[in-house]
């Protein structure tokens, strides 16, 4: 059984390794299907630079673009101040400056971390939420969120991003561009031309997995410095489960925010759907959260 600093520790270390694989796994399908398609390095550089654009845009304005979408506003001093003396304590604990803090008007109880950076950082959490839960369980939740902040996870997904649009860009320019045709005079050339249609079919769908699958790495490492932060892993526990066996779906949600939550807010019935369809949940189940939070 690990301690609540060696689960840190290991789930740090298979996010990198899962990081690691996953840049293998991008540089050979990008190397593959431009020896395939007959692109030279160009080709490479163009999907590099474009998806960087477009995900570093993403990253820098990702706190007022999440905010927008779900329609959050500001903390009030005064209405929300339990929220405000919480996140206060948790930041000081974590030791990072106080995150901007928004409410989401929604009854379903639900929170989310988004911001490029510490110092650019918010956490917002819905009115369901500060209603129904109590002071203990508020702040292993705010802790979750804050640590999402302090292990720069906002900036590794950025990271990610970046990949999985390489990948998604490429197969995308193949499928709409002219493929060069070209004789192959031997049984390599027909081999690699296989080998690139394949991977073009099923790298972004690889890509996606491997995504959810860092993100919900990331979800375990936060529990596990949630912890860590509060000294009380029950706070969070009672949290999770509170959130759980609450049916109402977020109607401030969608698919494009719906990673950045504690819990999916989509209230899918996981329990139904099997193994296959959990490589695209975006959350690891709440039973394995609580059981690897019982350990600590």
């Amino acid at each position: 059984m690990f301690n609540v600093y060696e689960q840190v520790d290991r789930n740090k270390f298979r996010s990198t390794l899962v990081i690691i694989l996953f840049a293998v796994f991008v540089t050979a399908v990008i190397y593959v299907l431009g020896r395939a398609f007959d692109y030279g390095p160009s080709f490479l550089g163009s999907a590099l630079v474009i998806s960087g654009i477009l995900s570093f845009g993403g990253y820098w304005y990702s706190d007022k673009i999440v905010l927008g979408i779900s329609g959050a506003r500001r903390a009030d001093k005064s209405e929300d101040l339990l929220f405000r003396q919480v996140a206060e304590n948790i930041s000081i604990g974590a030791n990072i400056p106080l995150p901007e803090l928004y409410v989401i008007e929604d009854s379903a109880p639900n929170a989310f971390a988004t911001g490029r950076d510490i110092e650019h950082a918010v956490v917002c959490v819905t009115t369901g939420l500060l209603s129904k839960l109590n002071r203990t369980e508020l702040e292993g939740v705010v802790a979750h969120e804050v640590s999402h902040i302090r292990n720069y996870d906002m900036r590794l997904m950025s990271v990610v991003a970046v990949l999985v649009g390489m990948v998604v860009l490429t197969s995308d320019w193949i499928l709409r561009s002219r493929i060069k045709s070209r004789d192959r005079e031997n049984n390599a050339g027909a081999f690699l031309m296989i080998l690139g249609l394949v991977l073009l079919l099923l790298s972004p769908l690889i890509a996606q997995i491997i995504q959810l699958a860092i993100s919900r790495q990331r979800e375990f490492l936060a529990d596990a410095d949630s912890a860590m932060i509060t000294r009380q892993p029950s706070g969070l526990i009672s949290a999770l489960r509170k959130i759980a066996a609450d049916k109402e779906p977020l109607e401030a949600a969608n698919k494009a925010t719906a990673h950045l939550y504690i819990e999916n807010p989509f209230k899918d019935d996981q329990k139904t759907i099997g193994w296959f369809a959990n490589l695209f949940n975006t959350h690891p189940p709440v039973e394995e959260r609580i059981r690897a939070l019982e350990g600590y």
